[in-house]
Order: C-alpha cells, then sequence, then structure tokens
C-alpha cells in the first residue's frame, strides 16, 4: 500500500500560524509513546536513526538524542505477555541509548471503578502518564511545559479506521476528520505513514517487533473495523486508507475555519460565565445559522464541564429547548440545561451550590441557596407623600434588610412588573454606591469595608437589572446611587432580604 502523501508542501494546513523554532523548543523534552507493537517500535527507530516532523516549525529534522525519553504504559490485562511487551520497550529503549520509564496501571479495575470500557480507561492511562512525564522532564530541563512533545505512533490506518468508528457511533465534521496531525503537546508524525510502510521499515532493518493478540478481538469497534469493514471496503478501493487521509485533511481544515466562526458566535453569545456556570442569549442562538448553533451549543456543555461525553442527541436536545424558549434537561455528567427569559443556562453539577443565580420576579421572591429569601413587591407612592422621605425611614428601620427603591429606574414596570438577576460577586464589578454621589466603586472593596469575611462575600445576593445590567442593590448592606428613589418616583420597589424561618 502507497505512502500517504500530504497536501500541503509546508506539511501544514493553510489555517495553521508557521513558526520557527525556539531555543526552549530545540531544548524540550520529547516523549514517544512506544507499545511494542511494529508502529510505536518504527517511531522509536525513526526518532533515534532519522528525521521526523514533530510540528515545530522545523518540518523533517533530526530530533537531539538527549530530548528523547520513551514511556511505555504496561496495562496489565495480558499476564506474562505484557510483561513481555515491557521488557521488549526497555531493551529497544537501551539499545539505542534513551531513557525509557514504565508506568503499570491496573486498567481493568479502573475500568471497572469509573464504569468505563477497558478501552477507554487505558487510553487515559496513557496520555495521563505521558502528561505527567513531560512536565516533569520539562522541570527538569528548565523549559516551559508547551514547548514539549508526546510522539503517538498513529499511522493512516488508525486514521481510516477512527473515520469509520465515528461514523458508526455517529459524529460531525469533528469526528470524521478523525485523528488530527497534532492537538497541543500531542503531534503524530507518522500520520502520513501506513502500517504495511511501517512493518516494511523495520524488516528491511532486521528489527521485530511485538504482536498483540487482543487487537483481532473483533468484540472491541476498532478491530472489528480494522479485520471485519476495512477489507470489505479495500477490495472495491484498494486506495480507501489514502483516500481517506486526503478526506481527513480536508474535513479537518474546514472543521478549523467553521470552529473560529463559531468560537466567536460563542463569545458573542455569552451573557455570564463563571466557574461550572454558563448563560447564553437563547434568542440570538435560536437565530443563528445552526451549523454554527450546534458547535456553539458543544462550546458551551464542554466549558461547563470538561469531561461530558456528548452525542448529536444531546446538541439536538437543547436547541430544541432553545427553539422552544422554555425547557429544562440534565445532560451526561449531570449538567443542567434551561431556558428561561431568552436565556440559556448551563450548571454543572460542580458548580458552588452556595451562589445564587436565578432570576427574581417582581413581584415574588427567590430561595437563596445559604437560606433565606429574596423578596419583591410593588408599592405605588400615594398622592402627596415623599418618595426620598419614604425610602430614607425604610432602609433606616430596616436596617438595610430591606429597601425601597425607584422601580422604574430598576427596569421594572410599575403596574406590569418584571424581573431581576440575582447573582453572587463577579471579577471586576463596580458600583455606585448611594452617599458617594456617583462616584463607582469597586464591588470587591465595598464589601471588604463593610467587614463581610472573604467567604462570605461569594455568598452575598447581588441584585441586578440584568444578567448583564447594573447592580442595583447589594443584599443587606447597600444600594446603588443610579437606583435611588427621586422627587419624581411613582412606584416603588420594595426589596428584601428575609431570614430563614
Amino acid at each position: 500500500m502507497p505512502t500517504v502523501s500530504r497536501r500541503y508542501p509546508t506539511g501544514r494546513s493553510p489555517f495553521e500560524r508557521p513558526s520557527g523554532a525556539s531555543n526552549d523548543e530545540l531544548r524540550a523534552p520529547v516523549v514517544l509513546m512506544v507499545s511494542g507493537g511494529a508502529d510505536s517500535t518504527a517511531l522509536l527507530v525513526m526518532a533515534a536513526t532519522s528525521t521526523l516532523d514533530i510540528d515545530d516549525g522545523r518540518g523533517c529534522s533530526r530530533i537531539a538524542r538527549e530530548r528523547l525519553h520513551v514511556l511505555h504504559v504496561n496495562h496489565q490485562l495480558r499476564g506474562l505477555e505484557a510483561d513481555e511487551d515491557e521488557e521488549f520497550v526497555r531493551s529497544l529503549a537501551e539499545e539505542y541509548g534513551i531513557p525509557c520509564t514504565v508506568e503499570r496501571v491496573d486498567v481493568a479495575a479502573r475500568a471497572a471503578l469509573n464504569g468505563d470500557n477497558v478501552e477507554n480507561a487505558g487510553r487515559e492511562a496513557r496520555y495521563a502518564a505521558a502528561t505527567a512525564l513531560a512536565n516533569e522532564l520539562s522541570e527538569q530541563l528548565g523549559t516551559p511545559r508547551s514547548a514539549a512533545r508526546i510522539c503517538v505512533a498513529h499511522t493512516a490506518n488508525d486514521r481510516a479506521e477512527t473515520f469509520f468508528m465515528n461514523a458508526i457511533r455517529g459524529s460531525g465534521a469533528s469526528g470524521l476528520s478523525s485523528i488530527p496531525r497534532r492537538r497541543n503537546r500531542i503531534v503524530r508524525p507518522l500520520l502520513d505513514k501506513t502500517h504495511d510502510d511501517l512493518c516494511e521499515y523495520l524488516r528491511m532493518r532486521g528489527i521485530v517487533w511485538r504482536e498483540d493478540e487482543t487487537n483481532r478481538d473483533t468484540r472491541y469497534l476498532r478491530a472489528y473495523v480494522r479485520h471485519k469493514l476495512l477489507p470489505v471496503v479495500e477490495r472495491r478501493n484498494p486506495r480507501t486508507v489514502a483516500s481517506l487521509a486526503s478526506t481527513c485533511d480536508i474535513l479537518s481544515d474546514e472543521d478549523a475555519f467553521m470552529g473560529s466562526l463559531a468560537s466567536r458566535l460563542f463569545h458573542d453569545l455569552t451573557r455570564r460565565q463563571e466557574s461550572g456556570l454558563l448563560a447564553l442569549d437563547a434568542a440570538r442562538l435560536a437565530a443563528s445559522e445552526v451549523a454554527l448553533a450546534r458547535r456553539a451549543v458543544r462550546m458551551a456543555l464542554l466549558w461547563v464541564e470538561a469531561e461530558a461525553r456528548l452525542e448529536a442527541r444531546h446538541i439536538n436536545r437543547v436547541l430544541e429547548l432553545v427553539s422552544a424558549g422554555a425547557g429544562s434537561v440534565t445532560l451526561p455528567m449531570g449538567v443542567d440545561v434551561r431556558v428561561e427569559h431568552g436565556l440559556l443556562f448551563l450548571r454543572a453539577r460542580s458548580a458552588d451550590a452556595s451562589r445564587v443565580a436565578a432570576w427574581l420576579e417582581v413581584p415574588g421572591s427567590l430561595e437563596i441557596p445559604q437560606g433565606g429569601r429574596l423578596s419583591a413587591r410593588i408599592i405605588e407612592v400615594e398622592h402627596g407623600a415623599d418618595p426620598v422621605m419614604l425610602a430614607r425611614g425604610h432602609a433606616h428601620e430596616w436596617d438595610q434588610r430591606s429597601v425601597l427603591l425607584d422601580a422604574q429606574a430598576c427596569g421594572i414596570d410599575g403596574t406590569l412588573g418584571g424581573r431581576l438577576w440575582v447573582d453572587a460577586l463577579r471579577p471586576g464589578d463596580i458600583v455606585c454606591p448611594l452617599g458617594m454621589h456617583g462616584q463607582s466603586k469597586k464591588l470587591a472593596d465595598l464589601l471588604s469595608e463593610a467587614q463581610i469575611p472573604k467567604l462570605e462575600r461569594e455568598r452575598t445576593p447581588i441584585v441586578r437589572t440584568d444578567v448583564r445590567g447594573n447592580v442595583v442593590w447589594v443584599a443587606g448592606i447597600r444600594i446603588d446611587e443610579r437606583a435611588k428613589c427621586t422627587s419624581r418616583t411613582k412606584h416603588l420597589l420594595e426589596l428584601s432580604l428575609l431570614s430563614a424561618e
């Protein structure tokens, strides 16, 4: 089977930014993930004796021997055979003068503990070990972690298999673009080679490799695709692997372009963003092109819960809620999704339950997580009454636990009512405290001066005109100058912070 060639003379997509190798990149560690199979054995030999493109801006070039480090992860799934694989990798690394680290992981136990399958557990164990080793070596060499490279021996065959696997499971362009050439520090310098190419490379040099018999177990999807599906397809087109490599490159480039557009949309839609909680403009999302809307929703869900395993049906369910303008659903990893008052809220299970983030209907009330309740009602100013004096007397009587504001200044219709957004302190929050004649102040400083303990500052309810609107009341502490009553006030907005009964 012929070698798969790249479509670009530079070896990179036009959407990638070329860069030269810095001094740090020329000294940074290169971790070779070696299982002992033909592909990873070839990776080790090529890294030690030939040239590789590890995507550092130099193209195919020799890698300084002192940068190389072999990593082998023993999954402890195949007893003596696994131990023999480990010994083979140790000996091969020693033969080429490359340091070798071996990690032993009981993958079966880990999979059972996490309710995962063995394939996923093994992959996570390998990449976790590689990340930890790359970080440790970077520290020893005094180079930035980002300059390190983790080399994986994926080939054009792996790419074709992953394409079919994702197609069988059901996937979008991102999944069908299959294995990327690079993701952060992880690079795949053999992605243009086929498995047959690498086997022939080793035979020509008289180098043996290990065979893992579990790779023939067609109960696993990859083995099924490799031994059952691909042979049938290749009988129709012997160049299937090469053709799919070209297709994956095209899909990858287009996916990167669409991803950049979706990222911009995601930023434009975001109305509130904090640890474990996100609020997006549902109306604008509903009006967006569906191809970008799907991607924006996926980005939002992964921002809230990076470990969520998302499928097309999850994304579609969220878009159905957005289209309906209301409703809620719980997605993988316990992510709570709901549409209320024109906003799409996504909250991770891990989000701080002590932080309030909800609408307060006017008139109405809102239970707050730390105990107690916020209430709101509208009072019409009686003829001849002085709204300013009423507000001062009320605040004094209730010791700022209840205040009277100008309903209109807070965006509340005196007849129809409305709603206010209640949440917690955000970085950079600014208020205009009553009594400072319109001067602004950092909300964090206001809370500090009020001698609110640091932990409690995160739990102090902040009432705003909208999700991104002005602060009208720091509950129990101070109102904002812009929400105060004046002689022209016609409707009073009473906000009260009530203790739990």
